[in-house]
């Protein structure tokens, strides 16, 4: 019987220091809760504020891009008025030339012809090589292949239609006819 007095007494000893310790466990977890919280919304705004960096980052990118690139549907349709232009003095008789009023008139066009070339320049607008070159499907629409031993297979041999670049992207790619083997 003693046994279990001794017992009893130290289970009531443990008990009443544990209770004397609780107010400190109990401080001790609602610290370390406050903590884990403070870390959480620490993280939380640290993400926040890198995603608002990357937000505006992607903006101004996409800003300049937009600046860049704005006259791109402005030059394809210029495009299409240098081809008429080129075409109009392709189709000029030699013979006609010795006519002075025909040649002043074909004279302006290939004036027109020339400024209308430097301003394209003055805005990135470039002229994409073709003859001769290989074939590059990011720059070259290839339209038929054509048998020759004069080139190797795969080079452009002939240029139907003139292919251009606004700075680094394909404006229009150039239709060309590719050299097969003979």
């Amino acid at each position: 019987m003693m046994d279990k007095k001794n017992l009893h007494d130290e289970a009531e000893e443990i008990r009443e220091e544990t209770a004397a310790d609780a107010p400190e466990v109990a401080e001790h977890d609602r610290v370390a809760e406050l903590e884990k919280l403070l870390e959480e919304a620490s993280a939380k705004a640290l993400y926040a504020h890198a995603e608002t960096q990357n937000v505006r980052r992607r903006l101004e990118a996409e800003k300049q891009q937009a600046s860049a690139y704005a006259a791109t549907g402005f030059a394809r349709d210029m495009l299409a008025v240098r081809d008429h232009l080129a075409r109009a003095l392709d189709h000029v008789p030699e013979s006609a030339l010795a006519d002075e009023k025909i040649k002043g008139f074909v004279d302006g066009i290939e004036s027109t012809l020339r400024e209308l070339d430097a301003a394209f320049t003055r805005n990135g607008v470039t002229r994409i090589e073709a003859i001769g070159q290989p074939l590059d499907p990011h720059k070259h629409q290839a339209m038929i292949e054509l048998a020759t031993n004069e080139a190797e297979p795969g080079t452009i041999v002939e240029e139907m239609q003139t292919g251009y670049m606004l700075k680094d992207r394909l404006l229009r790619p150039a239709l060309v006819g590719v050299a097969k083997a003979g």
